[in-house]
């Protein structure tokens, strides 16, 4: 089995590594057997094993050339046992569907942890796209685009 961070802000690291071995057990270990995890489109899974294979298959298919590296890291303590662990990270080398390599992009991951006796683990995550240039999105005739309401 995968060990468990030691540190919360060891998390995005060990998230990293595991995407690297593109096995979705290896992500699915750092997650709390009743955990969740929302994605950047909202596709919200509600247990390690399904956190598991929606990873696999991605990894596998569409994921299965990225590099997902870790920026800034903020690490927001809730007492000694829980942590609120927010990392930017780049994502690049993603397949579009007509199989071209999609352009770089960049999220903010937040994990929600608990210290456990074997290490910290991830109870619950999600996943946020960062646009840019956008501070919203507003549904047209064709889906979500991003727009801007600021004078500039």
């Amino acid at each position: 089995m995968t060990p468990r961070p030691p540190r919360p802000e060891d998390i995005p690291a060990a998230f990293a590594q595991a995407w690297a071995t593109r096995d979705g057990a290896a992500i699915g270990a750092l997650f709390a057997e009743d955990a969740d995890f929302v994605n950047v489109v909202g596709l919200w899974w509600h247990d390690r094993a399904a956190i598991a294979k929606a990873h696999d298959y991605a990894l596998k298919s569409f994921f299965s050339e990225t590099r997902l590296t870790p920026g800034v890291i903020r690490v927001r303590r809730l007492g000694d046992a829980h942590a609120v662990v927010q990392c930017r990270f780049r994502l690049a080398g993603q397949r579009a569907p007509d199989g071209s390599e999609a352009a770089e992009r960049r999220t903010i991951l937040t994990f929600v942890a608990e210290h456990r006796e074997d290490g910290w683990i991830v109870v619950t995550a999600q996943n946020t796209d960062i646009m840019e240039g956008a501070e919203s999105l507003v549904r047209g005739p064709d889906g979500l685009a991003p727009a801007d309401y600021r004078d500039t």
